[in-house]
C-alpha cells in the first residue's frame, strides 16, 4: 500500500513539474511578405486575361500592360517627375505641419484640463467636416497657389492626429505614472520618460491614418488650379477619356500609398522597437 501511495505521489509530482505546452502561436502574427505579392499576381493576371479576350471591355478597364507601358513612356519622357515631385513636397510641407500640430496639441489636451476643457468641443466640430468642402475657402484665404493645398493637406492631418494623440496620452497606464511619482522623479520627466513613450503606439496609428487622408486630399487639391502633380494629371487623362493615363496615374498614387505605409512600419520598428 505504502508503494503504490509512493508511486502515485511521485507522478503526481512528475505531472506538476512538467512544463505546459504553448497553444497560443495563433496570436503571435508572422510577416508573410510574398503573400502580399502574390495576391497582386493573381489580381494583374486576372484582369490582363480578361481585357486580352473582351470579357472586360476596353471602354471600362484599359490592360495592365498597356497601363505599365504609360508609366515607362511617362519615366522616359521625365514627366513622371515632373508631377510626381510637386506633389511629394505638397505631401510632406502640409503633412509636417498639420501632424506637428496635432501631436503639440493633442498632448496639450491630454496633459492639462485647461486645454482639454477648451479645445475638445472646438476639435469635435472640426473633425467631421469634410475637409475636401472647404477647399473653396482655402482658396479664397490662401489664393489658388501653393499656400491652399498646404493649407488643405495640413488641416485633414491635423484633426485625426490630435484625437489620436490626445487618446493615446489618456490610455497611458496610471500605475506606472504613480510608479514614477513614488520614485520622486519630476512632472517632466514622467511626460517624457512614461507618457511619451506610453502613448507612441497610438500616435503612429494615427500619422497612418492622417497620411493616408494627406494623400487623398493631395489629389483634391491638385485638381484645382495645379499645372503639374499626379492630380493634375489623373484630372487631364480623366478629361480626354484615356484611361491608360487615368490608370497609370492611380497606380502612382498607389505606390505613394504604399511607400508611405512602408516608412510608418519601419519608423514603428525604430520607435517601438522596446516592445
Amino acid at each position: 500500500m505504502y508503494d503504490i501511495k509512493n508511486k502515485s505521489n511521485n507522478s503526481n509530482n512528475l505531472n506538476v513539474n512538467k512544463p505546459v505546452p504553448f497553444i497560443g502561436k495563433g496570436f503571435q502574427p508572422k510577416t508573410r511578405s510574398w503573400m502580399g505579392y502574390f495576391v497582386f499576381f493573381i489580381i494583374i493576371f486576372v484582369l490582363e486575361l480578361g481585357t486580352s479576350t473582351g470579357v472586360i471591355s476596353s471602354l471600362t478597364l484599359p490592360k495592365p500592360s498597356d497601363v505599365l507601358e504609360t508609366i515607362i513612356q511617362l519615366f522616359q519622357s521625365g514627366l513622371l517627375f515632373k508631377h510626381l515631385v510637386p506633389s511629394i513636397l505638397r505631401l510632406v510641407i502640409g503633412a509636417l505641419i498639420g501632424i506637428s500640430l496635432g501631436i503639440s496639441i493633442g498632448t496639450l489636451i491630454g496633459l492639462f484640463s485647461y486645454f482639454r476643457s477648451g479645445l475638445v468641443p472646438v476639435i469635435a466640430a472640426i473633425f467631421p467636416i469634410p475637409k475636401i468642402a472647404l477647399l473653396p475657402l482655402f482658396v479664397i484665404w490662401f489664393g489658388i497657389g501653393e499656400g491652399s493645398k498646404y493649407a488643405l493637406i495640413a488641416l485633414g492631418s491635423f484633426t485625426p492626429t490630435v484625437v489620436a494623440t490626445y487618446g493615446a496620452v489618456d490610455n497611458v497606464d496610471r500605475t506606472l505614472i504613480r510608479m514614477g511619482q513614488s520614485f520622486g522623479l519630476s512632472w517632466i520627466s514622467i511626460v517624457y520618460k512614461i507618457v511619451l513613450p506610453g502613448a507612441m503606439p497610438g500616435i503612429l496609428s494615427g500619422l497612418r491614418i492622417s497620411l493616408a487622408i494627406s494623400i487623398i486630399l493631395l489629389v483634391a487639391a491638385e485638381m484645382l488650379g495645379a499645372e503639374y502633380g499626379i492630380g493634375a494629371y489623373i484630372l487631364e487623362a480623366g478629361s480626354l477619356y484615356d484611361l491608360e493615363r487615368l490608370f497609370a496615374g492611380v497606380t502612382i498614387l498607389s505606390l505613394l500609398g504604399i511607400t508611405v505605409s512602408v516608412f510608418v512600419t519601419k519608423l514603428e520598428q525604430k520607435i517601438l522597437k522596446w516592445r
